[in-house]
């Protein structure tokens, strides 16, 4: 089959495409950057070079797939985060459409039921809208809790300031998804679509309590009485932006803080908890975090 995985060689993107070459398929990577090529036909996947803002060149791409994953692309420069993510969203859905895909795969996110006020997360539920919108698909809006590699951003924190900190609440239960644990459930789900119709999968690899996080990343550091600190929203835009975060994500960032804090992002999780986690435990990833530290 053809499959074709958006996201180029990302954490989520890179472990999936070698299961999905692994298993024999032709396999076509879009990637905006010439310097891939190299890496993706090393894996022995095909790399399509271009921009998801090109529908023309999506559409051509997804021309005879089988199957297509998509997942928008970061971008810290957008003037419009949110804005920048709806629109890769009816990208996508035009080149589908045009294309004659019948089997998406979307990464989405926890807290993608809010068409606002929770920060970048609010783009994509709109990009899942757009494509609940089109007609005669399998689509499957996965939908994971926090990154683990995004507790990374703590390490400056922890370094100068002894701490690990967010504007989330004090001590909140944080579903927690490990990028592999994403890929290897997509990579089923892209080669069997089980899922007819339009469906929303949640994806959590662990759940702890960030009391509970900064114990078991402090103890991996060598720093066992490491604490999560719970800052306010100011205090949090002025962090982020003191440490050369543009405004227009601090400010988006805050506000899915804001929305964990109130309990509305993860309202539609707590009622679709899956029954099964992912393999990769937080303890499993301390292991990562403390590299990452002592090499940062």
């Amino acid at each position: 089959m053809k499959i074709v995985v958006t996201g180029s060689l990302g954490h989520i993107s890179k472990p999936m495409v070698k299961t999905l070459v692994a298993a024999k398929h032709d396999v076509v990577v879009i990637s905006s950057k010439h310097e891939k090529v190299l890496e993706i036909e090393a894996l022995g996947a095909e790399a399509a070079i271009g921009s998801v803002k090109d529908v023309a060149f999506l559409t051509e791409t997804f021309k005879g797939a089988h199957a297509v994953y998509t997942m928008v692309p970061p971008n810290f420069v957008a003037t419009d985060w949110k804005g920048y993510i709806a629109q890769i969203g009816k990208n996508y859905a035009e080149a589908i459409k045009a294309a004659g895909v019948k089997n998406v795969v979307n990464l989405s996110s926890i807290g993608a039921h809010m068409p606002d006020g929770a920060g970048p997360v609010s783009g994509l539920f709109h990009v899942e809208q757009v494509l609940n919108q089109l007609h005669d698909i399998n689509l499957l809006h996965l939908r994971p809790g926090y990154f683990y590699y995004n507790l990374l951003n703590n390490i400056g924190m922890i370094k100068h300031a002894g701490m690990m900190g967010s504007n989330m609440g004090e001590n909140i239960s944080l579903p927690l998804s490990a990028p592999e644990d994403i890929a290897e459930v997509a990579a089923n789900e892209l080669q069997k679509m089980s899922h007819s119709g339009k469906n929303i999968s949640y994806l959590v690899s662990d759940e702890r309590k960030t009391d509970e996080i900064a114990k078991i990343l402090g103890k991996a550091i060598g720093k066992p009485d490491l604490k999560w600190m719970n800052f306010k929203d100011e205090d949090s835009i002025n962090g982020m932006v003191q440490a050369g975060i543009p405004m227009e994500n601090a400010k988006n960032l805050t506000e899915a803080g804001e929305a964990v804090r109130s309990g509305a992002f993860y309202s539609e999780y707590r009622k679709h908890i899956p029954k099964t986690f992912g393999k990769t435990k937080l303890e499993d990833y301390a292991e990562t975090f403390a590299v990452m530290y002592n090499h940062g």
